[in-house]
């Protein structure tokens, strides 16, 4: 391409095809993944090229909020000693955000920047495009032929094409829930393959917690997994990040009062309702409320018998009501 890199006060930059963009820094940060040993080598393999005709993979990492999708695609990133990129994706990304923005810098010209995506693409990094179900059909478009054979972009506002470093790979996480946009099958068909991660054994789930909360008693930890558990079970949605930020106000709460041990079981049952919801207390009644439907889709969570007044006409029990009143 003909594009040279060069070290500035202000960080990093590349030049291409004449036009100077600026590069932005690595995720800085990894945490150990912890059990599914399995998933991280299918998120590996899919990065793999076994020939020089051979292209990797960009795979769609599916699972409920909070399960650990990104998690999982940083640990595959450490493995293969890559620097790690994180784009945000969100319902009102633009191409341009995806790829290079314009800045008014301070001697009033205009600076290109590049995005996390563009950044690990030139490097030979790798990049998390975090929830990319929440993105447009238009901002997706605008990758089309970096997700397949052609590997490069074109920035409308810089006007320039950015190939892919042959280094450079990518996942997608996207969770299981109602999509702002639905993605077009043109895309779909471009982000192979879809490994779905399962809710963790409870082996790994307190191994989970006891790697994030070092400090946390094993009483409050025991809890918490067995709430987990019987969630999973239930298949209600509460996740290993739930269970962190439940134990996190827990343990603030209970070191305002360190004194009374005997009131940590109600410590934690403030801290459920408060981080989770009141429904969350009987997870039995909650997964029954969860499974009534409307129209096919489920109602929100937390409702339950209360989404509908007795004499709605939508009420799960109407029909019943009805024959009731008809018999009399």
């Amino acid at each position: 391409m003909g594009d040279r890199m060069e070290k500035s006060s202000k960080g990093k930059k590349i030049e291409i095809q004449g036009v100077s963009l600026h590069l932005g820094n690595a995720h800085s940060s990894s945490d150990e993944w912890i059990g599914q040993d399995e998933i991280l080598r299918q998120v590996l393999a899919c990065w793999i090229v076994v020939d020089d005709k051979d292209l990797p993979l960009t795979p769609r990492l599916v699972g409920p909020p909070g399960i650990g999708k990104t998690a999982l695609a940083m640990a595959a990133a450490d493995r293969r000693k890559q620097d790690l990129y994180i784009y945000q994706c969100t319902s009102d990304t633009r191409p341009e955000d995806l790829l290079v923005t314009p800045v008014l810098s301070e001697n009033g010209r205009i600076a290109y920047h590049a995005s996390p995506l563009v950044t690990a693409m030139v490097c030979g990094g790798v990049c998390i495009l975090d929830e990319g179900n929440r993105m447009n059909e238009k901002s997706w478009a605008s990758l089309a032929p970096l997700l397949d054979h052609r590997r490069y972009v074109e920035s409308i506002v810089a006007g320039v094409t950015i190939e892919a470093h042959p280094d450079f790979r990518c996942a997608v996480t996207m969770n299981q829930d109602e999509s702002t946009f639905e993605i077009p099958d043109y895309i779909l068909s471009r982000m192979q393959p879809t490994l779905n991660l399962q809710f963790p054994s409870r082996e790994d789930e307190l191994a989970i917690l006891e790697y994030h909360l070092p400090f946390c008693s094993q009483d409050l930890l025991s809890m918490t997994v067995d709430f987990l558990q019987q969630s999973h079970e239930l298949k209600l949605d509460f996740s290993p990040r739930d269970g962190i930020n439940l134990l996190r106000y827990a343990v603030k709460r209970i070191s305002q009062n360190p004194d009374h041990p005997a009131a940590r079981d109600a410590v934690w049952q403030e801290a459920l309702a408060s981080c989770l919801g009141e429904d969350a207390a009987d997870l039995e009644s909650l997964s029954q409320s969860r499974n009534r439907t409307l129209g096919g889709q489920a109602l929100p969570l937390g409702f339950g018998d209360f989404f509908f007044s007795p004499e709605d006409p939508l009420h799960p029990e109407a029909d019943d009501m009805e024959d009731e009143e008809g018999g009399e």
